[in-house]
């Protein structure tokens, strides 16, 4: 499959906007046809997920195909959303990747535990990030069947 010809949404739940920059830049590296679309805490997310406030249009905010969730996050953080997201029976399916600067296996444990579909670390360096970024690609949008879209 055509990473460049099927498109694909990706949510992105991170308060780092300068890691949020590199990711977007990682992503354009990779050159596949995808839509990033940016939330900064696990509030904002759910309100995304939710189409709640100003998330309430599905043009401007679709269902995404992979969220790409940190877990040190204000308000709410990753580990209280992944468990919230998981509970619902409507978001529960989405495919949910911890990007998180966290090694620890406490955390790995819990958030495999809690439902997540993926861990990796934070790359050290740019050129490793848009490695990841190719081959979670590769993986979630090339490889595996998504589960089908909420509306």
């Amino acid at each position: 499959m055509n990473l460049a010809l099927n498109p694909h949404t990706i949510l992105i739940a991170n308060d780092d906007s300068s890691f949020c920059l590199l990711i977007e830049e990682a992503f354009h590296e990779v050159r596949a046809n995808i839509t990033l679309f940016f939330v900064e805490d696990g509030e904002q997310l759910l309100d995304y997920l939710y189409r709640r406030g100003p998330y309430q249009d599905p043009l401007n905010s679709p269902f995404p195909d992979l969220l790409l969730l940190d877990l040190n996050m204000p308000r709410l953080d990753g580990r209280e959303a992944l468990v919230e997201i998981k509970s619902d029976p409507k978001l529960k399916t989405i495919p949910i990747v911890i990007l998180s600067s966290s090694y620890h296996e406490e955390d790995i444990s819990k958030c495999y535990n809690a439902g997540a579909n993926s861990f990796i670390v934070n790359p050290l360096t740019f050129d490793q990030l848009t490695v990841a970024m190719q081959s979670l690609c590769n993986y979630w949008l090339s490889v595996v069947s998504l589960p089908p879209k909420q509306l």
